[in-house]
């Protein structure tokens, strides 16, 4: 005969059974008996049980315990707007220099590369032919002026007769349209000739402009078209112009700043090369229906040579400067469905603040929500409720990664939200 097994075995196979059952049969769970009860409850407490020793992080935290933070302080000072693009480097000034006469080149008096004056000699074109044309409007005058001496000498002599009556009044008016109709004829020899001077001074070609010569596409001997072949290009560096374009909704801002003098302009040179200082000086009349934008340009000083023709500059302008504004780090701002919120440090506990962002810059923004001096939660931010208690700690010591690693760690609601970066979108946060 075999020994009868405990009740407590034989209650929970009895419960085991019935259970069963009643899955198979799709029917409610029976009602519960007290050995059943302490059956079940000693098996949910071995469940629970063993997430906890496997060291799981599943456990929601205990909303009653503190959360460790770092705080910053919300400032009260000016906040420039910045406007930031990519721009490129524009010559205010380049002329192509072509001949305007058909000619051949006889001298080059510059080098590639050679920065040059304005009315500095570039080019010579053989002149021969315009130095003989020259020459021969001015025998042509010196004919016709020799004319009009002997025209004025007889007009003279005819009015003297005619005081005596020796001639009529009709030779004196003859005499007196010979004289004027040389007169004319000089008139028009000497524009004559300061026409052939005109055409002969073609052939010194000089700088239009100060700047610096790109290659010279012709040589001594090279015969060129007139208006058609360049000879070289002359491109203007000091000053210099940066242009830009920007979005349209930002066109007021740009036309108040020209409108003041002009808005103060920086542009970063790459490879480390430093920030230069310029002023805007140009909006377009319109704006691009196919990208929204505007153009704008912008000047600046280049004594040194640094920034040139073509190259690609990152730009930031200063529009306007909010003046007496409270400052936060976008970092410590949080979105939320119900709107922006951001957290503060009072009395050791979390108070929920809900702000708007007047103007973001950087890594700040403006706000208004908050009063200079409140201490802002930075990192942690993502493990707060509203009157949950806090524990401060230093921010150099703690630093961003601390903060996101805490919060893993306690396995809170939004453990995994990110720690940095400006605005993030927080979704475990129930205001």
């Amino acid at each position: 005969m075999l020994p009868s097994p405990p009740s407590a075995f034989v209650a929970i196979c009895t419960v085991v059974a019935t259970l069963s059952l009643a899955a198979c049969r799709g029917g409610d769970p029976p009602p519960s008996t007290p050995a059943g009860n302490a059956a079940v409850g000693a098996a949910s407490t071995a469940n629970a049980a063993a997430p906890a020793a496997s060291g799981g992080a599943s456990v929601p935290a205990n909303a009653g315990a503190p959360v460790t933070v770092t705080t910053v302080r919300a400032v009260k000072r000016d906040l420039p707007v910045l406007l930031s693009a990519t721009g490129t480097v524009a010559p205010l000034a380049s002329v192509d220099v072509r001949a305007q006469v058909t000619s051949v080149v006889t001298r080059v008096h510059i080098k590639e590369g050679q920065f040059v004056r304005a009315g500095e000699p570039l080019f010579t074109l053989d002149s021969r032919t315009d130095e003989a044309n020259v020459a021969k409007a001015r025998a042509q005058m010196a004919k016709d002026e020799v004319a009009l001496a002997d025209a004025r000498r007889q007009l003279a002599r005819s009015r003297e007769l005619l005081a005596q009556n020796f001639i009529s009044q009709g030779a004196v008016d003859a005499a007196q349209a010979l004289a004027d109709s040389q007169a004319a004829l000089v008139s028009a020899d000497r524009a004559a000739v300061d026409a052939a001077r005109v055409a002969l001074g073609y052939a010194r070609i000089v700088a239009p402009s100060a700047g610096r010569a790109g290659a010279i596409n012709v040589f001594p001997g090279s015969s060129v078209q007139a208006n058609t072949t360049v000879l070289v290009t002359i491109t203007q560096l000091d000053p210099i112009a940066v242009a830009f374009s920007l979005p349209q909704r930002h066109l007021g801002d740009a036309l108040g700043a020209l409108q003041g003098g002009g808005a103060a302009v920086s542009a970063s040179l790459p490879d480390r090369g430093g920030d230069m200082k310029g002023r805007l000086q140009f909006v377009d009349n319109a704006i691009d229906a196919g990208s929204g934008t505007v153009k704008v340009k912008a000047v600046f000083d280049n004594k040194e040579r640094k920034l040139w023709p073509g190259a690609f500059l990152d730009v930031a302008m200063t529009v306007r400067t909010l003046t007496d504004a409270v400052v936060v780090p976008q970092a410590a701002i949080i979105q939320t469905a119900r709107g922006t919120i951001v957290y503060a440090v009072e009395g050791g506990l979390a108070a929920m603040r809900p702000v708007k962002v007047v103007q973001a810059q950087g890594d700040e923004a403006a706000v208004t929500g908050v009063k200079p001096g409140d201490r802002i939660v930075l990192d942690g931010r993502q493990n707060l409720r509203p009157n949950v208690p806090v524990i401060e700690r230093a921010r150099e010591a703690a630093g961003r990664p601390a903060g996101g690693a805490s919060g893993a760690a306690r396995g809170g609601p939004g453990a995994s939200g990110s720690a940095s970066g400006g605005m993030p979108r927080d979704r475990s946060v129930q205001p």
